[in-house]
This record gives C-alpha cells, sequence and structure tokens, in this order.
C-alpha cells in the first residue's frame, strides 16, 4: 500500500499539465536547497558557538560525505519504490530539522543536525533531478534540465532575501531565521505534497523522443543496479564531471573569498559580482538548453563550453596578483561563468540519455551515483584546497581547477551521442 501522498500517472502527461509537473519538480529541488542553507547566518553562527573557520570546514566536510552516501542509495531506492514516495518525507523532515537548529547552542551540536539534514537532503536532490528526468523527452531535456539548475541558485536568492529583511526585526538572531527557514519549507513542501505526481515504473522504463500520450498499465521488475557499472562510457560521464566540479564548488564555496583575496576587492563588490555571474549563468543555461534541443546535439555544446571555460580561467589566473582593473575581472569572471553554463546543461541531458539507453529503469540510480561522487570530491575539496592555497595561493587551486577541465574535455571522448545533425535518410524524405 503506498503513502497517502503518492500519485502515480498511468499515462504520460502532456501539455500543460506537463510544464506543471515539472514546475513543482523545479520547486522540490529549491526547497531541497534551501532547507540547507546556512551561509546567511554562518558569521552570527560562527560567533555565538565560539566556532573557528577550521572547526567549521570540519563540519561541513562531514556532512557533506553524509549527503553524498544518501544521494547514492537515495537514487538506488527511488528507482524501486519510487520517487514521490522517498521525496516528500525527505523534503518535510528537512525542513522540520530547522526548528531543531535553532535549539543548537555547541559545536557537537551543530554537527550533529547538519549531518541529519544532509544525509536527508542528498537523497531528495537526487530524487528531483530523477524527477525532472521522467517529466522531459528528449527533445526537450536539456531546457528543462537548465530549469532544474534553478534550484540551488533560487534558493541562495531566497534565503538571502529573507534574511535581510528579517534580521534586523529580530535583533539580528540567526536562530530567528532557522525558525523562519522551517517556515517557508514547509509551507513550500505542503504546495508540493498537493501537486506533485510521478509517471508509473511502467512509463519510467520507457524512452520517449518527444511529447506524446503513452499507456503503461503492465507492472515493470526494476532494474539491475550492476548493469550500470559494466559500461565504461556512463564512468566517464560519473568521474570526468566530477573534475568539472572542482572548478564549480571552488568558486561556490569561496568565490568572494578569491575576489577579496586575490584581487583586492571590498566583500560588497565580491558578493554583486559573483550575483552576476550567477544571473549570467541561470541564463546561459536555458538558452544552452533550448539550442541544444533544437538541434538533437549535446557533445558539440559540451565540448564548446568546455574549451571556453578553459581559455576563461586561463585568463582569470593570469590576472590574479596583478593589480587588474575591476572591469577587466568583472568581464573574465562573466565570461566564465557563462563558458560554464554553455557546457553543464547539454552534458547533464547526454548523461542522462546515455544513462537511460543502458536501462530506463536505472535513471535515479545513475543520477545517485554522480550525486555520491560529487560529494566525496566537495569533501575533499574541503579539505586540500586549504592547504594549497597557503602553499601556493589561489593560483596554484584554480590551476588544480584548470586541470579537472582539461580532464572532462579528455572524457568527453567516450560519451555516446552525435556530433553532428544529421539529414534525413533518402527513402523517408517525403514525396
Amino acid at each position: 500500500m503506498k503513502p497517502f501522498y503518492v500519485r502515480e500517472l498511468q499515462t504520460y502527461p502532456v501539455g500543460a499539465r506537463r510544464v506543471r509537473l515539472l514546475a513543482i519538480a523545479v520547486l522540490a529541488s529549491l526547497v531541497a536547497n534551501f532547507e540547507t542553507t546556512i551561509a546567511t547566518i554562518l558569521p552570527l553562527l560562527m560567533t555565538d558557538l565560539g566556532m573557528s573557520l577550521e572547526q567549521y570546514g570540519l563540519i561541513a566536510a562531514l556532512s557533506v560525505l553524509v549527503g553524498g552516501i544518501s544521494a547514492g542509495f537515495g537514487g538506488i531506492l527511488s528507482d524501486r519504490w519510487g520517487r514521490v514516495a522517498l521525496l516528500v518525507p525527505t523534503l518535510t523532515i528537512t525542513a522540520a530539522c530547522n526548528f531543531l537548529l535553532a535549539t543548537v547552542d555547541s559545536v557537537t551540536g551543530l554537527l550533529a543536525v547538519r549531518c541529519l539534514m544532509l544525509f536527508i537532503e542528498g537523497a531528495g536532490v537526487t530524487i528531483t533531478a530523477s524527477l525532472v528526468r521522467d517529466f522531459s523527452p528528449r527533445m526537450g531535456r536539456a531546457q528543462a534540465f537548465a530549469f532544474w539548475t534553478w534550484g540551488p541558485v533560487g534558493a541562495a536568492f531566497l534565503a538571502s532575501a529573507l534574511a535581510g529583511l528579517t534580521l534586523p526585526l529580530f535583533g539580528n538572531s540567526w536562530q530567528s531565521q532557522a525558525v523562519l527557514m522551517g517556515v517557508v519549507s514547509l509551507t513550500l513542501c505542503g504546495i508540493i505534497i498537493w501537486q506533485i505526481a510521478e509517471p508509473s515504473a511502467a512509463l519510467r522504463a520507457q524512452v520517449l523522443q518527444a511529447e506524446e500520450a503513452v499507456s503503461a498499465e503492465e507492472t515493470i521488475d526494476p532494474g539491475r543496479l550492476r548493469e550500470l557499472f559494466r559500461h565504461p562510457h556512463l564512468w566517464a560521464h560519473v568521474l570526468g564531471n566530477t573534475a568539472w566540479q572542482v572548478l564549480y564548488w571552488t568558486f561556490a564555496l569561496f568565490g568572494q573569498t578569491i575576489l577579496v583575496t586575490a584581487f583586492g576587492m571590498a566583500a560588497a563588490t565580491a558578493n554583486g559580482v559573483v550575483a552576476l555571474g550567477i544571473v549570467l549563468n541561470a541564463v546561459a543555461v536555458v538558452v544552452v538548453g533550448r539550442v541544444s534541443d533544437r538541434l538533437r546535439l549535446r557533445k558539440p555544446f559540451t565540448a564548446a563550453g568546455t574549451v571556453l571555460t578553459v581559455a576563461a580561467l586561463a585568463c582569470f589566473i593570469a590576472l590574479t596578483g596583478t593589480g587588474a582593473s575591476p572591469t577587466h575581472v568583472v568581464i573574465v569572471y562573466a565570461g566564465l561563468f557563462v563558458a560554464m553554463g554553455v557546457a553543464y546543461v547539454p552534458w547533464m541531458a547526454n548523461f542522462s540519455e546515455n544513462a537511460e539507453d543502458v536501462d530506463a529503469r536505472l535513471q535515479g540510480s545513475a543520477l545517485g551515483l554522480w550525486g555520491l561522487t560529487v560529494r566525496v570530491m566537495i569533501v575533499t575539496m574541503l579539505v586540500v584546497s586549504p592547504q594549497v592555497v597557503a602553499a601556493g595561493g589561489w593560483q596554484a587551486w584554480l590551476g588544480v581547477a584548470l586541470g579537472g577541465q582539461v580532464l572532462f574535455l579528455l572524457s568527453l571522448a567516450a560519451f555516446k551521442g552525435p556530433w553532428l545533425t544529421r539529414a534525413p535518410a533518402a527513402g523517408k524524405v517525403p514525396a
């Protein structure tokens, strides 16, 4: 017997209904990221608990590692038990954990609560990506994943706006933000529970090229996970993109710090530059996703975007410590984020399609494997990057990130998919 909130579709949704379900999946991605946001209250939290930056780094590393384990198992279980059956509890329990966060009064307590929150959140983020795949035929998948990437961006903006408006009203109490985030998250969870649905296992097992009605009444056995491990091109996707993500997470975690320490920017200016990069990236992923879907090509966009990223990053590294003008730095930084957007979304659509071709029943498992690998990389980066920066400055660590981009570019050779749009066969041309 399935939980009351699980609604399975036996016919593939089309038109406005499919768009609405995709929007709910994107909203779930935003909530999953918003619930665990701590950057807005971190300075206040560190002061109140007497916590050093090194202590917080260890807390972040351990909690991200726990989240990675959850992402791996969450993807597997969502393929077997269904997406919504797991997604709704992960979102609501994580939202409730924000009230628990408000009671923390020690560094040890913070570690326990963050590990609990990230363990639940890891599965939730993976499942939202699986839902986006379920409701996006291949002709629109890159654009659908482009909107999915807005989840983390929207979460960061929502958390910052909420803190900016309400912190002064509550005497700059970080506990107030934890409570408000819990209230907002639970409210959004209510909307998700009311509207969410998922395709049946039989529908998920089908590969759809375009939006069309498909019935699937029969039951489908779950796929065998070991099937994924037998295909080198899937490992090339997972490991190659994990190397690519070193650069993304470097800027996500240390973007403002790099601009302040390496280029002498004021903190407010650095935050403005980072915000500009995020906005341009959000626009780029949607535009490129749409063009990629229209041409039905993934690899050329990924390759071009990665080459541009390598070039922009090399320029950025060359500027560090040279006293370059702020305008020059902003232009290169903005170009770097646009190039990353060009590379990322076509890759994600390509990975989803390649995993789908192996076994469409294992989409969640493939995304979970990727999520686990990326989180292990983040943990390693949190431990190693400060040591590299201390020894050779930010240029040294950005050089490591540049090497990750090159590795990703090399791994592209193993991906499946065409490089050029193929003309229709002569026999299929209408008279």
